[in-house]
């Protein structure tokens, strides 16, 4: 959906009067060339995409944000949204662009005092010439959306902050535009509100598919929202992956402190600690071949797979042993004890109550319960404990 290759942006000093002409007709040295705000950045964001810019202040991270819709001229480089080069498009078209396609949720929400919420709701479309009715009807359907159905006819100052930045994201949404440029949009609310925030975005975002790039200082909140993730400094981009590798392998020491404090329980997870099963028996094995590879691991039970690698049970040491004696055939006549499984992208904070005390490792499974792995409680507390600050030596 968006490709940038190379962007860089160089703000022109303004003249001073150490570089204009003095009196007595000597010059003196002219200023420095400005460092660039955006220096050889280039990313690509996939169709549904939530891409995180994160970035502490001066890092660039806003500067680039607002080079995708052009209100910041890039100085040089490539940009591509649809498909379409944004560089080369004439002001009418810019214009068509930030109408329909690409839409901007700014930090301190931009809400016209004086109009009420729906009509704040519906700004993007008067802005389109879509008739009032209309543009009534999508505000409120945007706003019933974030929550403030029945806040369409108040005030923004009657609106507590968070209700105020909904009015902000249902005004996007009203436009129905498949880009979404968010700035920093919950920094300036309270913790628990700025939690609420996020929660609602991700809803919105599984629900409605959109792509959305979303600039940020907090790396909690960037690691929580991102599919991937790109850490600029000083106009660079460090490093750009998915939440699990920036956690566990940083780029640089840079990223390496960064990310040092985050709290991993909740952004690693299953998918990234589970590994191979030591061992796994089909329902069609007959007991005693089980019991003989049971034998040769430190295992006491095993997963038992159908046919598609489901997860049918576990069969424990001892009853595989009494089907041995009783000369039954197969595992099927083996009974079995319930497997307790989690999804792949459970994450590690719910696990930590779910692993150990029992026979087998935590399974993971997929949508159709097949077997993609099991997590022992040594991954678990390898994890949670050594991520991070290892990953630097």
């Amino acid at each position: 959906m968006i490709e940038a290759v190379g962007l860089r942006k160089i703000y022109e000093k303004n003249p001073s009067p150490s570089s204009t002409q003095r009196p007595w007709g000597r010059r003196a040295p002219a200023d420095p060339p400005s460092a660039p705000a955006v220096d050889d950045v280039s990313f690509e964001v996939a169709d549904g995409e939530l891409f995180v810019i994160m970035g502490l202040s001066g890092s660039g991270k806003s500067t680039l944000l607002r080079m995708l819709n052009r209100l910041v001229e890039p100085t040089a480089g490539a940009l591509r949204i649809g498909g379409r080069s944004v560089l080369d498009m004439n002001d009418v078209e810019l214009r068509e662009l930030r109408n329909r396609t690409v839409n901007m949720v700014f930090q301190h929400f931009g809400l016209l005092p004086h109009r009420t919420v729906v009509e704040n709701a519906a700004y993007g479309l008067q802005v389109r010439d879509v008739t009032e009715k209309e543009r009534f009807r999508q505000a409120r359907e945007a706003l019933e959306v974030v929550g403030l159905g029945s806040w369409g006819d108040v005030l923004p100052s009657e609106l507590s902050g968070g209700m105020r930045q909904r009015v902000g994201l249902a005004r996007a949404l009203a436009t129905d535009a498949d880009i979404l440029l968010m700035d920093e949009p919950f920094s300036a609310l309270d913790p628990l509100i700025r939690r609420d925030m996020q929660e609602l975005l991700l809803e919105l975002q599984a629900e409605l598919h959109k792509t959305i790039v979303f600039v940020t200082h907090d790396l909690n909140e960037a690691m929580h929202l991102g599919h991937r993730v790109m850490i600029m400094r000083d106009g660079k981009a460090v490093q750009l992956g998915g939440t699990s590798e920036i956690l566990t392998a940083p780029a640089d020491d840079y990223v390496a402190d960064f990310v040092a404090d985050v709290d991993r329980s909740r952004i690693v997870s299953a998918r990234h600690v589970m590994c191979e099963p030591q061992l796994t028996a089909c329902v069609g094995d007959k007991p005693e071949d089980v019991g003989h590879r049971l034998e040769s691991t430190d295992l006491h039970a095993v997963f038992v797979l159908d046919g598609t690698g489901a997860v049918l049970g576990v069969a424990r040491e001892l009853e595989i042993s009494r089907a041995v004696r009783e000369g039954r055939t197969s595992m099927a006549d083996v009974p079995l004890d319930t497997c307790e499984h989690v999804a792949p992208d459970t994450p590690l904070i719910e696990l930590c109550t779910r692993v150990g005390g029992r026979p087998v490792p935590l399974a993971v499974t997929d949508d159709q319960k097949q077997l993609i792995g099991v997590i022992p409680r040594s991954a678990l507390l390898n994890a949670l404990g050594t991520h991070g600050r290892n990953a630097r030596v």
